[in-house]
Formats: structure tokens, sequence, C-alpha cells
């Protein structure tokens, strides 16, 4: 039987639940390859398809059936599966998020973050804030000037998993974009776009009269709209291009245009939250980063527009209304 501790650990006065909480982000890429390897073994099909026992998917997988019970075991502590009696295992709503079909799928997404582009990006990150980006770029075989996108142009595998979580995550944040957007007053919208999906399909859905959505070179001259849709595209780029891409927009914005800013963005020091983490991403993997509101303020106050108001999506992004000044 496991007892639970109580009080402080004697001789360190250290609080259990702060040592269980460091050791739980210590062994935090435990989850990611658990769930690369759910993921790539695809657990979570086998399972809905009626398949439920190690040995079942380990005849199915050419693998080990006590490896693939562990992996499950392991898999269900972590709320992907439940226990179904007799050896059997069945899928909870979040696993089911990792089969392979299903609208909103996150299989590939973590195949992708546990693959060598992020993975070994990311075992060098201390040797990345010392030095820049050169290890990085040097391990994964990039030559200067090279990218992500050049590694991912010679490995055409990873390249298939990040398109497809990228599409995956852009139709999710599109339709919890067209939700929130204030669509009012507009007869014609330009969409800047980024992270693979429009988000057009999203919003002529909710409003029909909405047919005056195109897309644009933002790095040129953009056409006249009542508003300009921003969708992560930002956050891969500098704060001169930045500036630069907004500026565009503003150039050509009729009287009275908004302007709607898809981002994820980085709250105050300490504050929980998916922006600090996703911009130390961008540090160990590409040549961007995430910025707080105040960062993203200075950027519209360059470029001829006012942050108005943020709102909420229920995903890692949120949109910030601008108006032109």
């Amino acid at each position: 039987m496991v007892e639970e501790a109580t009080g402080t650990d004697r001789g360190n006065g250290v609080a259990p639940h702060g040592a269980a909480r460091l050791m739980e982000m210590i062994s935090g890429y435990w989850t990611t390859q658990i769930l690369r390897a759910t993921a790539e073994l695809s657990l979570a099909d086998h399972v809905a398809a009626g398949v439920t026992t190690a040995e079942g998917i380990a005849g199915l997988e050419d693998s080990d059936p006590q490896a693939t019970f562990r992996l499950l075991r392991a898999a269900a502590s972590l709320g992907l599966f439940a226990d179904a009696g007799e050896g059997r295992f069945r899928l909870t709503e979040t696993g089911t998020l990792l089969r392979k079909d299903v609208p909103g799928s996150f299989r590939d997404m973590a195949v992708l973050q546990g693959s060598p582009l992020h993975w070994q990006s990311w075992g060098l990150l201390p040797e990345v804030v010392r030095r820049g980006a050169a290890p990085a770029r040097a391990a994964l075989g990039l030559a200067e000037g090279e990218t992500e996108a050049d590694y991912l142009a010679r490995h055409t595998g990873e390249a298939a998993h990040f398109a497809t979580a990228r599409s995956n995550l852009a139709d999710i944040a599109a339709s919890a974009v067209a939700e929130v957007l204030d669509l009012g007053r507009v007869s014609v919208a330009v969409e800047l776009g980024g992270m693979g999906e429009s988000l057009g399909p999203a919003l002529t859905r909710r409003d029909a009269r909405l047919i005056g959505l195109v897309s644009a070179d933002f790095l040129h001259e953009v056409p006249a709209a009542d508003l300009y849709l921003l969708k992560v595209i930002l956050h891969g780029r500098d704060d001169a291009d930045c500036v630069g891409i907004l500026a565009n927009c503003r150039a050509s914005a009729r009287r009275g245009a908004r302007a709607a800013v898809v981002e994820s963005v980085v709250g105050r020091i300490g504050e929980p939250g998916f922006g600090a983490l996703q911009d130390v991403n961008m540090l160990a993997v590409s040549q961007g980063r995430e910025r707080d509101l105040g960062a993203f303020d200075a950027l519209y106050a360059a470029s001829g527009w006012r942050r108005v108001s943020v709102k909420g999506t229920g995903t890692p992004y949120v949109i910030q209304e601008l108006v032109a000044v």
C-alpha cells in the first residue's frame, strides 16, 4: 500500500505536494512520449474498433503484449483509457481525440511533438538560451539561413504530421473564432492567413452575407476592407515585419475598419497559461516569439491601430480587436 505523506519532508522543509508537483514537471517528457507511442500504435483506434486487450492490439501492431499492456496502463493513468475489467480497456472522451479521423483529432500533434524536429530542438534548450538557435539548427542538419521548413521538406513523414496537426488545430480555432468575432457592419473582410486553414468557411457558415472574404499577400499591398483577419502570422516574425504587415492593412483600411489579431498571448509573469510555454517552444524550434499585450500594443501604436478588446476562444488563441486610428 502506498502511503500519502503529510506535513513537510524531514530534513529539508519541502512540502510533499511541492516536491510531487516538481517531480511531475521534471518527468513531463514521459507524458509526451507516452502520448506519441499511444498515437503511433493507434491504441485509441484499436480500442474504438473493439480490440480492447493488450494481446489483441499487440497482434495487430506486431508489438510485445506485456509492453503494450504497460503502455495502455500508463495511458489510462493519464485519463486516455479506463479499466473495463478482465484485462480490457475502454476509451475515454479525452482519449477519443487521439483517433485518426475524428473531428478535432490531436493524433498527429501527439506524434509531432515527440518527433525529432521538436524533441531534438527542445533537448538543446540550454544551449539555445546561451548561444542562440545555432546548436538546434546544427542538430537538425540545417545549413546557415535554413529554417524548420527546410527540415520538413527533407523529412516528409514529419511534414505530413505537421500539416495535419496544424490543419486540425486550425479547424478548432477557426470555429471558436467565428463564434466570438463581431461581424457587424462588415461587407468585405481580408484574411491574412497563417496556421493552414482559412477562417472563411467557418465565418460564412455563421453569416452568409460575408461573401467578400479574400486572402492577401500580407508582405505587400493588401485590398481595401472593413475587417482584416490576421491569424497566427505575427508570432513567426520580428517586430519590423509585424509593423510592416499591420501598416499595410492600415493603409488600405476603409473608414471605420477594424482588425482581428488571432494569436497566443503571454500573460503576466507567474500567471499560468499556454502563451509563455509556447514562446519557449518558438525559441527552441523556430525563429519566432509570442508576445504579451504590452508588446502587441507597441506594434499597433507604430502601425496606426489601437487595441479595444481581447476575447477568449476556448483554445490557446485569443482575439485582439483593433480599430484604426
